[in-house]
């Protein structure tokens, strides 16, 4: 059986002296769509920060396609194949959206090609109308999109998304997770924190419940929607 992509076993994390990870261990398959749910406070963004090199792990270890991440840094990870979106798209907002994709590849040898573009483009037309628009007076949707996209253009193996749905619009949701699904179909592994337990679960193969930096359950994403503790809790 191969290994999986991406191996997390017995990670401990702390913000100065205050431990906010307390042994996370997760598998991530290649091609998978795996989830991280639980109450806010639960070490979800803590554990993409830890994934990505943002935040340190001071315990435990990381693999990445068998290769150790322990002493890579963040930067490093992404030329790995390793590309986070964070939570509240933090797109850069007096650079239009052309210049805010193309920053996205920079970590790549080369600046990105008119066919990365329009793979991008593809993937949300609205981004081909306002190219030359300041990512700042997109809307809250747009805003997202674009981070989404800017991070594929980076050509990542193993997407980490925090709280793709935060601040959004039902109908703009929907759209998001639909975009997501399709972007597991180009190949692209996926790693979603989601404060919408139930459309992360329904979208999600397997996913993993955190509580208080640790993981509580896990299983697939039917297996959780069913189990009445999550219910009773998150649904």
């Amino acid at each position: 059986m191969p290994s999986p992509l991406l191996q997390v076993d017995g990670l401990h994390a702390a913000y100065g002296p205050v431990e906010v990870l307390h042994g996370i261990s997760l598998e991530v398959n290649a091609g998978e769509i795996v989830a991280l749910i639980g109450a806010n406070g639960a070490g979800k963004t803590s554990t993409l920060a830890a994934v990505s090199g943002l935040l340190p792990a001071t315990r435990g270890t990381l693999a990445f396609d068998d290769a150790d991440l322990g002493a890579v840094p963040a930067h490093a990870r992404v030329r790995r194949g390793l590309v986070q979106v964070p939570e509240g798209r933090r797109i850069f907002p007096r650079l239009t959206v052309l210049e805010n994709l193309v920053l996205g590849a920079y970590a790549l040898p080369a600046p990105p090609s008119e066919a990365d573009l329009a793979k991008a483009f593809a993937l949300f037309p609205v981004l081909r109308e306002r190219r030359h628009q300041k990512g700042g007076t997109l809307s809250g949707g747009e805003q997202q999109m674009l981070a989404i996209a800017r991070a594929l253009l980076g050509r990542p193996r193993c997407l980490l998304l925090d709280e793709p749905s935060l601040g959004l619009a039902p109908r703009v949701v929907l759209s998001i997770f639909d975009t997501i699904r399709r972007i597991r179909t180009e190949g692209i592994t996926v790693l979603l924190v989601e404060q919408n337990a139930r459309a992360a679960l329904e979208l999600a193969d397997r996913a993993y419940v955190l509580e208080t930096g640790r993981v509580l359950l896990s299983g697939t994403g039917r297996e959780l929607l069913d189990n009445p503790q999550v219910q009773r809790a998150y649904l």
